[in-house]
């Protein structure tokens, strides 16, 4: 871990105001990559069983339900000013807007959610296939997760004391180990639409693409706006919670392992409390 961590205080040194940027591209990338292999499961299993989809999607719901409070909302609060409710008036006012931003795109960008029927669509009224309605409603998912990745890397340059190496690195992790099962959540059920496999496998990598994309955006704008760095991760907290309530959990109450998605839920909440805090 210790090699790791030096990698990414390198790249830091890479260029004296924009090597944060470059490091927030690499881990974005490495998370985007982590989705382009479960996606290329498709290649190699027949099919995947209800069940153990609905316990990877819990999965990727707890890491983000905790990602959001102990690599986020957490740190938010502590580099805030002052003291009771003024300490926390920058971390509330984040997390709503970071929730009504991901309302607003789930009103007005078609998708459709992965265990759905098609009429189920939601947003504005579109001819758009199956096919990238999945992938938009995926897509939506890793817009939070790459500004996050990104903020805590910019906050880390800002040199703030909250924000650690180790932290941006544990966040990366986590956001990682619950792209995989998302990468899987794409390709199998287009592959039993009756896609090919590769068109399959395209797809399901492509629905992280943005990730690299949005943890630039994060890292520049924290450069310009230091003190909006609390406003910026409770921002990233409100969306990624809006998604899980939204989309995530209710994709794995559509048949009945509910308690397997459940127990996954719970897992993915300690593997990630436990990168955070360790690593942290």
């Amino acid at each position: 871990m210790e090699s790791i961590v030096q990698f990414f205080e390198n790249l830091y040194t890479v260029h004296p105001t924009y090597g944060h940027v470059l490091a927030a591209l690499v881990a974005t990338t490495f998370t985007w990559l982590v989705t382009a292999a479960g996606a290329a499961l498709v290649f190699v299993v027949k099919d995947l069983n209800r069940r153990t989809l609905d316990g990877m999607l819990g999965f990727t719901g707890g890491v983000m339900i905790a990602a959001s409070f102990w690599s986020l909302l957490s740190p938010a609060i502590e580099m805030s000013p002052g003291e009771g409710f003024v300490k926390a008036f920058p971390a509330a006012i984040g997390f709503a807007c970071g929730a009504l931003f991901l309302f607003a795109l789930d009103k007005f960008l078609p998708h459709l959610h992965i265990n759905f029927p098609q009429e189920k669509t939601e947003g504005v009224q579109t001819k758009w296939n199956k096919t990238i309605l999945l992938v938009l409603a995926i897509t939506l998912h890793n817009i939070p997760e790459g500004l996050a990745v990104g903020v805590l890397f910019g906050g880390v340059a800002a040199g703030i004391p909250e924000a650690s190496i180790g932290g941006a690195i544990a966040l990366a992790i986590g956001i990682g180990l619950q792209n995989f099962p998302e990468g899987i959540a794409v390709s199998f059920p287009l592959r039993r639409m009756g896609l090919s496999r590769k068109k399959s496998f395209w797809y399901g990598q492509l629905s992280a693409i943005v990730e690299p994309l949005a943890g630039v955006i994060g890292a520049l704008a924290v450069l310009s706006m230091t003190a909006f760095l609390p406003y910026a991760l409770a921002f990233a907290a409100g969306a990624m919670i809006y998604v899980v309530v939204e989309e995530v959990i209710p994709e794995t109450q559509q048949d009945k392992y509910t308690d397997v998605a459940t127990l996954g839920l719970i897992a993915g909440f300690i593997v990630m409390m436990l990168l955070d805090v360790g690593l942290g």
